[in-house]
């Protein structure tokens, strides 16, 4: 069976039409012939949106019960067995009612795409997982309902339904979106011009992601590698160089003159990773890079233009970025370089050569030294005045039984011996002799420096040929050898030191101290310029120079005593203008600063890492604050206003004078007024007993009390609301030390809560139970239950997880009780009933022995009480 196609209109806010287009487009499908039926659709009330649903067939909507209370939802089993073509579902972020086959909407549909029916349905730009939290910050209202990216980007179509903002405040305003009493406040909150602006930008750029994968894809599909230039896309070229800085901020301004363009930097490495660019200048070019919002990327290959190229056509790129060459007019001419090879070649791409400080100044060093030790030279050097005197006296002792060829064979096994122990220098010393010595004593005319024939002559040559490539091949392998058994040792260093870095709580501290143990230095300090006086911490001094201590502070240190200047240790590294690593201890060689300098590159990122982790912790309780700040305007705004207004009407009745009110009424009126004022009471008690515990400034009156007399007091402040609840205490259970209020107030408002969401004929039942010098109270319920998952939410404040009722409270109820019983140090936490529901858990601290009351353990055989029975138990 085939798969059904899914279709996402997408709404850059609420009330731009998506669900109309939706619906005009299942009209237009169903005249064309095609069976369409409406699974769900939430019309809001909205005439305009019902009138599409005219002319459709509407699947009869499932109705259920949810504590209490009757909810619809799609008819799933009902659209399976009905079979459409096509099926309109709204909302494919919504949550089901617990209950229902699937958690989430969106599942439903991939229900309904497996079984080959094509899916029309609409989603909010803030409903989109990845966007949630941009969205909260930007509006300030938090989206519970999300679907993840990935469910609509694999639609295989999605249309943006788009709509400017003054066109849809005009539509709020007209009544097509809201009810008339909603209009001015969503006017001036989430509606406001600002906020959908950014609405508007977000859904097209993540839109625009979308179209883009979708254009890779068929050109992989289709084998199209030329470049379409349908979004700019610049792509710099990093050799490793000190002229990376200039490429990359020359391609920024590249980038910046086309909105939304893309900025990649590129590294080729070679295939056998012997490749010398400065691991310090990529790493810093890195950051530069991700600093101006690139991205940076590496890849492999011997043939730089090629891996070049195929990478920008890799990604689409529409300009490249090339540095002038930093070789000489002599190496341009035998080697046209990359830059012109890349031009030639790049076709639709346009190339732009800069040029830069380092142009020209050419980068051919030929090396002194090459690939060998010391030792192997000078080796090399005795071997060569060694053994040519000695070949040469003893082929003259049998000159008379060998000919010249073998002469020169002879001269040239040992410059190839030389060759292999000493290299090029030694090995050029000994052809050069063995030549002169072949001449003078072996070649006629004998003891001359002349050749009598052509022959021999030539043959001399290509001994001093043969003898110069042997050498020159055996000092390359033995330069290479030398640069891989560096690279590994490298490889391995910074490997070992990412591993710590990883691993380690504190990433700079760990790179520093990596830093000391592998170089075997006494201290590592990271410095960086002071600015001003920034109340920076650690060990400083001032001495008022620049350059000098007091132009300095210690931003991290490993070892001993910290360096407070660069000139205090022994090597100076500069990472920019602001920060410099200094190391003490014995002075690195120079081939070692190229490490060093890698490491003090991620030194600096490190420290711009832990800076933008504490920015960010600081940012985090900020915002926890202004969320509680939030939840508490909002909650007083309701909550608290609603009882006071209930006061205050009944008040402001019984002093009206144009009515008449019986004693009945009138002892109504008070009666409602001093229940809204004592519920007003109970709200701000809360408020101010949460405030207190966040404060650590909660008093507390601890003493020993029996959880048998606790219990029936908070059952009589619930009155006829926790009529039936079951109370199950076992004979002589111990006293337990805590405040009795505050043990009052936990019960109460745990209790409440299981009587609440406790189904009709199945009422609470409170049990206790002792062990280990803790006694348990558990308050047992059938309702609903809590996921696993979300349980840990219930206890934040301002939370009413899944509680449809505004009307019961501000959502403090458990965080209070949690609060109090820690405070006394104790715990609650919830449990799965078994058989379905929730049960607390309040452990508290059994009263000390001396603390005991015989009076309190008497035997409990049958507590009446008017609205719940105490049983014994044994």
């Amino acid at each position: 069976m085939a798969r059904g196609q899914l279709r996402v209109y997408l709404g850059a806010a609420p009330g731009v039409g998506k669900t109309y287009k939706m619906l005009e487009e299942g009209r237009r499908r169903r005249q064309r012939g095609t069976d369409v039926v409406v699974g769900f659709v939430e019309t809001h009330g909205r005439p305009f949106t019902e009138a599409m649903l005219s002319g459709l067939e509407v699947i009869p909507r499932r109705t259920m019960t949810y504590r209490g209370a009757q909810f619809t939802e799609m008819d799933l089993d009902a659209v399976l067995a009905r079979r459409p073509e096509v099926v309109v579902v709204d909302e494919l972020a919504h949550t089901n009612v617990p209950g229902s086959r699937h958690t989430k909407r969106f599942h439903d549909i991939e229900t309904l795409l497996d079984a080959g029916i094509t899916v029309l349905t609409t989603v909010n730009i803030q409903h989109l997982e990845s966007l949630n939290d941009v969205v909260e910050q930007i509006t300030g209202v938090p989206q519970r309902e999300t679907v993840p990216d990935a469910v609509a980007r694999r639609a295989e179509q999605i249309e943006l339904v788009d709509m400017t903002p003054e066109a849809l405040r005009r539509r709020m305003a007209h009544g097509n979106i809201y009810r008339p009493e909603k209009v001015d406040a969503a006017l001036g909150n989430y509606f406001r011009v600002g906020n959908l602006t950014a609405l508007r930008e977000l859904a097209l750029l993540w839109l625009a992601d979308k179209v883009d994968d979708q254009l890779d894809r068929y050109r992989a599909q289709h084998g199209i590698d030329t470049t379409w230039e349908t979004r700019e896309r610049v792509v710099v070229a990093l050799t490793g160089g000190p002229e990376g800085d200039t490429l990359i901020r020359r391609a920024a301004r590249i980038a910046a003159r086309t909105k939304a363009a893309d900025l990649l930097a590129v590294h080729v490495i070679r295939g056998d990773g012997l490749a010398g660019a400065d691991p310090a200048n990529l790493a810093r070019q890195r950051v530069l890079t991700e600093t101006l919002g690139g991205t940076y990327h590496q890849v492999v290959g011997n043939d730089i233009p090629a891996a070049l190229l195929d990478f920008a056509r890799g990604v689409n790129a529409t300009q490249l970025v090339l540095g002038a060459s930093r070789r000489g007019r002599l190496a341009q001419v035998l080697s046209p370089g990359v830059g012109v090879t890349t031009t030639a070649e790049s076709g639709s791409i346009d190339v732009h050569l800069v040029t830069h400080e380092e142009a020209r100044r050419g980068r051919l060093r030929l090396s002194t030294t090459g690939g060998l030790t010391p030792r192997r030279r000078l080796a090399g050097v005795a071997l060569a005045l060694l053994g040519l005197p000695l070949l040469t006296f003893g082929l003259t002792a049998v000159q008379a039984d060998i000919s010249l060829p073998s002469d020169i064979l002879a001269f040239l096994m040992l410059t190839v011996a030389v060759a292999l122990v000493g290299g090029l220098w030694p090995a050029l010393l000994a052809a050069v002799g063995s030549f002169l010595l072949l001449n003078y004593c072996f070649t006629p005319p004998v003891h001359r420096f002349t050749v009598a024939e052509r022959e021999n002559l030539f043959a001399l040559l290509a001994f001093v040929l043969v003898a110069a490539a042997v050498s020159t091949v055996v000092d390359l392998a033995a330069r290479r050898t030398r640069e891989a058994a560096r690279a590994r040792a490298e490889a391995q260093t910074l490997s070992t030191l990412a591993g710590s870095v990883l691993h380690g709580d504190r990433p700079l501290p760990a790179l520093l101290e990596r830093v000391r143990e592998v170089f075997g230095l006494t201290s590592v300090t990271l410095l960086q310029r002071r600015t001003g006086e920034d109340g920076a911490t650690g060990p400083q001094r001032r001495t008022g120079e620049d350059g000098a201590a007091g132009t300095w502070r210690i931003a991290a240190n490993a070892g001993g005593q910290p360096c407070t200047a660069p000139a205090d240790g022994q090597t100076g590294v500069p990472i920019d203008d602001e920060l410099t690593l200094v190391l003490r201890g014995p002075t690195l060689a120079a081939a070692d600063r190229r490490l060093v300098e890698a490491f003090a590159a991620h030194a600096a990122i490190a420290l711009r890492q832990q800076r933008l982790t504490e920015q960010a912790a600081a940012a985090g309780s900020l915002a926890e604050v202004d969320k509680l700040r939030t939840a508490l305007l909002s909650a007083v705004s309701h909550d608290l206003r609603t009882p006071l207004a209930s006061a205050k009407a009944a008040v402001g009745g019984l002093r009206s004078h144009d009515v008449e009110f019986s004693a009945e009424d009138r002892e109504e009126l008070l009666a409602t007024a001093e229940e809204s004022l004592d519920r007003l009471n109970r709200l701000v008690e809360n408020l101010l007993d949460m405030s207190r515990l966040q404060a650590g400034a909660l008093g507390l009156h601890a003493q020993p009390i029996s959880v048998a007399e606790a219990i029936p007091r908070s059952i009589d402040d619930l009155g006829d609301a926790a009529a039936g609840v079951r109370i199950h205490i076992p004979d002589e259970l111990p006293e337990v030390y805590a405040d009795p209020a505050l043990l009052e107030r936990i019960l109460v408002n745990v209790l409440g809560n299981a009587v609440r969401h406790s189904p009709a004929g199945q009422p609470p039942l409170i049990s206790a139970s002792e062990h280990a010098g803790l006694v348990e109270v558990r308050v047992i319920d059938h309702g609903p239950g809590i996921a696993a998952a979300d349980r840990g939410r219930i206890f934040q404040p301002f939370q009413r997880l899944g509680d449809r009722d505004n009307t019961t409270g501000v959502g403090l109820g458990l965080a209070l009780s949690r609060g109090l019983a820690e405070a006394m140090g104790g715990r609650l936490e919830p449990e799965h009933t078994p058989g379905g529901g929730l049960t607390m858990t309040l452990t508290l601290r059994t009263a000390p022995p001396g603390y005991a009351d015989p009076v309190l353990l008497r035997r409990l055989e049958v507590y009446p009480h008017p609205h719940g029975t105490l049983e014994a138990t044994t």
